[in-house]
């Protein structure tokens, strides 16, 4: 299933933050040009500026992107993701974050605070698949 990835990333960007910088770091951490993003201009909760960036990459570029991210993880987060697969796993999306300050800073971590939301999507047509599935590919660059 691997040859049938999606990778859907989204990133709110603040008024306080440089989007540039961020758009950088894709590129250089992630491989992933300014070119692939969408950007949206709207306003916040408290009608402050942001900037929403959503990229998706498929086939290739979402396999180069699964390869590079598990290069940049530390094990024991990849590990983690496998154990959360189930809970991570809706629709054949898996979900995780990354945090988005790390990130400018030239490393990967998962987090829940201040991130970039990402979605791997691949079809799984048996529910029970899921766990193998996801499992594969997160053991792809093993």
């Amino acid at each position: 299933m691997i040859h049938k990835i999606e990778i859907t990333i989204d990133v709110i960007i603040h008024a306080t933050e440089d989007v540039s910088k961020i758009l950088q770091s894709f590129d250089e951490v992630l491989e992933i040009k300014e070119e692939q993003f969408t950007s949206i201009e709207t306003t916040g909760y408290f009608e402050n500026p942001i900037i929403i960036l959503s990229a998706k990459l498929v086939k290739k570029q979402g396999q180069n992107f699964i390869k590079k991210m598990l290069e940049l993880l530390p094990i024991n987060q990849i590990n983690e993701l496998v154990e959360e697969i189930e809970e991570r796993t809706i629709d054949s999306r898996f979900h995780l974050r990354l945090d988005k300050q790390e990130l400018v800073k030239g490393k990967l971590i998962i987090s829940e605070k201040d991130t970039v939301k990402i979605k791997i999507h691949t079809p799984i047509y048996n529910k029970k698949d899921t766990v193998k599935i996801f499992t594969e590919i997160f053991q792809m660059v093993n």
